[in-house]
Order: C-alpha cells, then structure tokens, then sequence
C-alpha cells in the first residue's frame, strides 16, 4: 500500500498519529481513535502500537473478527508480546474458532509460561474441541503453578476424567474436597468418583451435603437422581430429578432419567410427558424416542412403539455423538 502523501508533506509520524488516537480513545471518541490508528497503520504498516492498540479498540468493543484481523497483523509485526496473543486468542474464541484461539494461546503460553490464566483458557478451549489429553498437560501444568486455586483444582478434576485418567481425576476430587469441605462442586466431584467406584451409600452423603450447600446448583440433584434409578430406587429420584429441571429448565439428561423413575413406578403416561418435552428442547436425541417406543409396546400400541423405534434408531445414525462417549483426539 502507498502511504498518504498529506502526512509525509506535514511531518507527521505514525507515532504521533498514534499517540492523537490513544487520546481519543481516552476521551470517548473511538471513531476517531479508529481513524487515527488506521491513519498510522497507513503511514507505517509496521508500527505496532498502532496495530495492537487498533486491535484492543476492536476487542473492548467486541467487533471480534475485526480484532483478530489486525492482531494477527500485530502478531506478525512484534512476535513476542504475550498481551497480543492473549487477546488474539480470546477474539478467535469468541468467534467460535477454537483451533486458532488455542494457537494463539499456546504463543501467549511459550512467552509466559508461568501464566496460569492462559493456561486455564487452553485448558478450556482443549476440551471444547476434545483435544483431552492436552488439556489433561495443561492442567498439571497450571496445578504446578497455583495448586491451591480450587477453580483450577475442579477443571483438572473434569480433564483429567475427560483423557480417561480415572484414577488422577479421584484422587485430586479427593484432595479437594477434604480442603474444601464446604465447597458445592467439590462435594459433587468427590461424589461423583465415589459412585462410579460402587461406593454408594457414602455418595449420597457427599452429594446430599452439595445439595444442601447450593440448592441452585443441578448437577447433584440430577446425579442424586440418577443413582436412585440405577438402583431400583425410583421413588427417591422424582423429587430430586424435577429440582434438577428446576434448576434448569434445558436438562434433557435429566427429564430422560425422570422419565425412566417414571416408568419404574408405572406412571407411563407422566413419563412420556416428560419424554415430549425432552424431545421439544432436543428433537435430535433419539433416547426419548426409544423409551417411549417401550412405553407405547407396554401400552398395547404396538404402531406407535414400532414408529418410535424407527425413529429413535434413524436419529442414532444422524448424531451418533448423542449417545456415544466423545473420543478424543490429538492437536495439530
């Protein structure tokens, strides 16, 4: 591009072009503040203040496929500035573009590696793309660095669970909860890993205490739930199930294993109430189709069970993620 004759005539600099804009920006003009670092970027396509400021203008106004433009253009001028990164990562996220925001990331991370907040976002946007057994690396990593932040202690919990590292993930959720006893989610945790061990009974109590703690809280309501129906106790799980949907009124899992309580107590026609609603928030899940097929086949409707069947059966071939386990897969 040829640079504008008017400021070269003037003598005018990119970096004082800058420095108007910045103070533009500072008394509420950002139009003109745009201009002005444009203006610059015209004059000197390799001033990077002009550049990463333009890009922080664009990020606090969340004009976010603007901000990752130029700062992948800022990136390119100045390599190793940590802050450029950072903000190009979380202008790629907010776009939905995870491998580019956890590029972004990982250069922020090379240049501070004792950062921890940019590794709890690579941790974050790993599992987002399933990318597990990475965002198992980076939560030992930000563990080293701050092991007594319980935030990040409950993400590793999740990641370590999601790369298949059972063990790691119950003995961390162990830790955590016995230096946080009065901490929902860490309740949750403990309680979940206990009864995947078949250590039922002192389940309940962990997930009893979440419950108490933050009743707004559905995850242990729906897990208390779920863990009666898994053991024929199907009357304990209504009341703890509908706290779930409550809680929120989008749980699918929820309505699904409520229907399930249901069914165990006979009650067909509340379980395939709640089984149509599950389908109005999820017309993809092809489990509220097959339950209900069994609901329709014990009903006598043999038609309709076949029709619900068939559906359930072609909707598992369309969205197989719906009912599988997600497999993760390596970075590149």
């Amino acid at each position: 591009m040829i640079a504008p004759l008017w400021p070269l005539l003037l003598g005018v600099t990119a970096a004082a072009l800058s420095d108007r804009a910045q103070q533009a920006a500072q008394a509420g003009r950002p139009e003109q503040a745009e201009r002005l670092w444009r203006e610059a970027l015209d004059l000197d396509g390799t001033y990077f203040p002009a550049a990463f400021n333009l890009g922080l203008l664009y990020t606090n106004s969340s004009k976010w496929e603007k901000a990752s433009a130029i700062l992948t253009r800022a990136a390119a001028i100045e390599p190793a500035d940590f802050n450029t990164h950072y903000l190009l990562g979380a202008a790629h996220a907010r776009q939905g573009h995870g491998d580019d925001a956890i590029r972004a990331w990982r250069n922020a991370q090379r240049l501070r590696p004792t950062h921890a907040g940019v590794l709890q976002l690579l941790i974050v946007e790993y599992g987002k793309g399933r990318y597990f057994a990475e965002a198992a690396e980076a939560a030992r990593a930000a563990l080293r660095l701050a092991p007594a932040d319980v935030n990040l202690s409950l993400m590793a919990i999740k990641a370590f669970q999601d790369a298949g590292e059972a063990a790691e993930a119950s003995m961390l959720a162990r830790d955590v909860v016995g230096r946080y006893p009065e901490h929902p989610r860490a309740n949750f945790e403990h309680a979940f890993h206990l009864q995947r061990a078949g250590k039922n009974e002192e389940a309940f109590q962990y997930l009893e205490k979440a419950m108490r703690l933050a009743p707004e809280y559905e995850e242990p309501f729906f897990l208390y739930g779920d863990l009666c129906v898994k053991l024929g106790q199907p009357g304990k799980a209504l009341e703890p199930l509908r706290q779930a949907i409550t809680n929120r009124g989008d749980f699918v899992a929820a309505r699904i294993v409520l229907a399930r309580a249901l069914m165990q107590l006979d009650r067909l026609d509340e379980a395939a109430g709640e089984l149509d609603q599950a389908i109005q928030r999820d017309p993809k899940q092809p489990q509220p189709h097959l339950l209900l097929s069994q609901i329709y086949f014990r009903l006598g409707k043999e038609d309709r069970a076949r029709e619900e069947k068939n559906l359930s059966l072609r909707l598992r071939r369309e969205n197989p993620e719906a009912l599988e386990v997600a497999q993760g897969r390596a970075f590149r």
